[in-house]
């Protein structure tokens, strides 16, 4: 464990641990409520994964959080307010709470509501007002109102949600909560999450900037447009895991991407050029699939690719010892291969993809690529 000396001030990761921990303290997150996801945590504070996978790490060893399947880390004890209070719940403490320690606005109608859109009732007689007491009242401000709902303000609250926990955290209520509106009031935009979600994949297609002048040779411009769909899913993991070749959904702006990553493969006919496009397409989106893995098992491991690796080491030095596996044997160090690194493995295959399209295209035309 790390400690600072009296000159040297706290790691980076300690620093966001005792954050939390007042957060905790002062009651904003209570026993069940969800706490940072490590995507979170690195938006949130700026720092690496490793970093963040270490704040929740030493959480967990320090009995503070727990993992819970398909709900994320939350707190393990019931927080209570550096005023000597019990922190207040509305969720009735199943519901876990935002990430930023707030709960969805809601109100039961049996006691006074939170909601600053709804204060609390009084039961005076208008005759028992003084004039100060009804000046003071008329004077008040209006309270804020919801931002205006509309389908693309729908859509970006989603696709934040999503980059920051995963697609399983996302669903109608949390982003209503966003909001401060209820769930129904989402259906007026969209029909149903899985509208939502199909919608929001798309919106992430339109955001790439396809680029002008664009590669003249085929092999150039399709080795452009792969690389625009691997960054894209670098930003947006869950976008990879969402898209399926066999039941393919309407997207519009993702028909674009690929259109343009075809537009100088003249020389097939248009089957052919589908096939070559989805074998493509294929490539880069079967590895850009363990990019979203990789973040969900950090998060419930605790552990990066490289610690995991280490942790695993001495398993595998037995196993390749063996004499069994010849070809594991014969590599003296993976970490210097890069082997398993997912953007080692996208620019190996994405290489060889290409060298095969150069060979098919010359078998089919008898000469050389075009």
């Amino acid at each position: 464990m790390d400690h600072p000396t009296p000159t040297q001030p706290p790691p980076p990761y300690r620093r966001i641990v005792a954050e939390i921990r007042r957060r905790i303290d002062r009651g904003e997150l209570t026993e069940g409520d969800r706490v940072p996801s490590t995507r979170r945590i690195t938006k949130e504070w700026g720092v690496a994964m490793a970093t963040a996978t270490k704040v929740l790490t030493t959480l967990r060893q320090e009995g503070v959080v727990r993992a819970v399947p398909g709900v994320g880390t939350v707190v393990a004890a019931t927080g209570v307010r550096t005023d000597g209070g019990t922190a207040p719940r509305m969720d009735g403490g199943t519901a876990p709470r935002m990430d930023d320690g707030t709960a969805p606005r809601t109100h039961t109608g049996t006691g006074p509501s939170n909601d600053r859109r709804h204060p609390p009732a009084t039961h005076d007689h208008p005759s028992d007002r003084s004039p100060t007491h009804l000046s003071t009242h008329l004077s008040t401000p209006p309270s804020p109102q919801p931002p205006s709902l509309n389908r693309t303000r729908i859509i970006r609250a989603g696709i934040r949600i999503a980059d920051a926990e995963g697609l399983r955290a996302l669903s109608m209520r949390r982003i209503a909560a966003d909001f401060g509106v209820s769930s129904m009031a989402l259906y007026r935009h969209v029909a149903n999450k899985d509208e939502l979600v199909m919608l929001m994949a798309d919106a992430t297609f339109a955001d790439i900037e396809l680029p002008d002048p664009a590669p003249r040779h085929w092999r150039a411009r399709m080795e452009a447009g792969a690389r625009l769909q691997w960054k894209l899913y670098q930003r947006h993991p869950w976008v990879a895991q969402y898209l399926s070749l066999t039941r393919p959904q309407p997207m519009p702006h993702a028909m674009v991407v690929i259109e343009w990553t075809m537009g100088t493969v003249t020389q097939f006919d248009p089957l052919t050029k589908l096939r070559l496009a989805l074998t493509l397409v294929n490539h880069v989106r079967g590895t850009a699939v363990a990019l979203e893995e990789d973040l969900e098992a950090e998060q419930h491991t605790g552990m990066d690719q490289e610690q995991w690796m280490a942790s695993h080491e001495p398993e595998y030095e037995r196993i390749i010892g063996s004499g069994a596996f010849p070809m594991y044997a014969g590599i003296t160090d993976i970490d210097d291969a890069g082997m398993l690194t997912l953007d080692a493995m996208f620019e190996f295959g994405l290489a060889r993809l290409l060298d095969g399209f150069e060979l098919f295209n010359e078998g089919r035309k008898g000469g050389p690529a075009r």
